[in-house]
């Protein structure tokens, strides 16, 4: 008789199989870990001193798995200065190669945290895709093609309807010709000899051009020093619509003397490596429409690095240094007494009110005029500011009763007096 083996058994060993696949899949899969969480960990927490492809404060880290092992680099994230301490040769090699730099503990860190962030750095690097200009696709021919064929068109019609009256024309004159009629051209005068004959018309004429002319005479000479609209091409692009707008950098941040100064200055070159020691690649949104591609705005960065003689590769200022020709937009003229600090810490206007909304604007320009009219409209309409501002309560409270108001403005308090802005 044939023995037949256990069904059960085999069975049983065949799920055990799956089973024992299933759980070293799921644990490799842990271990690798997830690379789209890990880049959002990446940014948070280790963007400021570390880049995937490039040296900053700490070594660039794309492939790091593949260099050292998983248990050591969960060791040194988790606390630096520890295996340093403990005598790492590699530890210490790379304490020295970075001049000390330690790189700070990071205990909130769970396991899987630090295994989505190495999957993060084992990814391999996307080559760039070539660029399409705006205007340079097939959609742009076809358009161009069908407004030459629509101008072609035109052109053909004008010279049939040309063809056509010089014919008429021509026929016309035959039959005259044939019937003896005579054509005799009058002689009328000319526009211009009529024009002279009748006076009323010439007097008239003479006085509207005395007015017309003293009129755009007065408005072209108030217009000389209005730069309003003015946007220069800087010798660096700087996108006030990247900073201030998609960032939210304060706009005194960079211009800290508007708060205590005359004027609110220009911003020292060691103010934009503050972030752009770390900062040397755009990773920001592009306008292809006018030409604001990564590329351009990598290479603005690499002309500030130029400027102030920073090398990227050693990390130091090493380089030779570079004035930067910078155009000056707002100004104005030197018998005009302007204060910033008055303004904005006195009356705490934000910069918006008189330069616009530069965080919407990709190349500065002069918003407002900046004439006296402006200004006097300015200080009529602006109550003053008394919160927490001792020094005006006593004279608002006098000329408040003189005035009968609950609120004085600027120009009630002094603001249209000639001293206040010449001297």
């Amino acid at each position: 008789m044939k023995k037949v083996g256990n069904h059960s058994s085999v069975a049983r060993i065949f799920l055990l199989s799956l089973l024992f696949v299933f759980v070293t899949s799921v644990s490799l899969f842990a271990q690798e870990g997830d690379p789209v969480k890990g880049k959002t960990l990446f940014n948070l927490n280790c963007a400021a001193c570390h880049h995937l492809d490039k040296n900053m404060t700490g070594p660039a880290l794309r492939g790091v798995t593949e260099r050292l092992d998983r248990e050591w680099l969960h060791k040194w994230i988790r606390n630096s200065s520890e295996v340093i301490k403990s005598g790492d040769a590699y530890a210490n090699k790379i304490f020295a190669e970075y001049k000390g730099s330690v790189m700070n503990p990071f205990p909130q860190l769970s396991e899987a945290d630090i295994d989505d962030i190495l999957a993060y750095t084992a990814q391999v690097k996307e080559e760039p895709k070539p660029e399409i200009t705006a205007g340079g696709g097939a959609g742009a021919t076809t358009s161009d093609s069908s407004n030459e064929l629509v101008l072609g068109v035109l052109i053909v019609v004008l010279l049939v309807l040309v063809a056509v009256l010089y014919m008429v024309n021509k026929g016309l004159r035959n039959i005259a010709q044939a019937k003896g009629v005579e054509l005799v051209e009058e002689k009328r005068p000319t526009l211009w000899q009529a024009f002279v004959k009748n006076q009323f018309l010439v007097i008239v004429s003479v006085i509207f051009l005395l007015l017309a002319s003293a009129y755009l005479g007065y408005g072209y000479f108030m217009q000389l020093g209005v730069d309003k609209g003015y946007q220069p091409i800087q010798p660096i692009h700087y996108s006030h619509k990247i900073h201030a707008g998609d960032n939210g950098i304060d706009c005194k941040y960079c211009h800290s003397s508007a708060r205590s100064s005359k004027t609110a200055g220009i911003p020292s070159l060691n103010v934009c490596m503050n972030c752009h020691e770390n900062i040397s690649d755009y990773n920001g949104e592009e306008d292809l429409e006018h030409g604001y591609t990564k590329a351009f705005y990598t290479e603005q960065i690499q002309k500030l690095y130029d400027a102030v003689g920073w090398d990227p590769v050693s990390r130091t200022y090493s380089k030779p240094q570079k004035p930067v020709k910078w155009i000056r937009i707002h100004n104005l003229p030197d018998f005009v007494y302007f204060d910033h600090s008055q303004h904005v810490s006195v009356a705490g206007l934000e910069c918006q009110t008189c330069h616009g909304p530069v965080e919407t604007m990709e190349v500065l320009e002069q918003y407002s005029d900046l004439t006296m009219g402006w200004c006097v409209d300015c200080h009529r309409a602006t109550n003053v500011k008394m919160e927490g501002n001792e020094y005006y309560q006593k004279i608002h409270q006098e000329l408040a009763k003189k005035y009968g108001v609950d609120k004085l403005t600027v120009a009630q308090m002094g603001g249209l007096e000639c001293g206040k802005c010449h001297y």
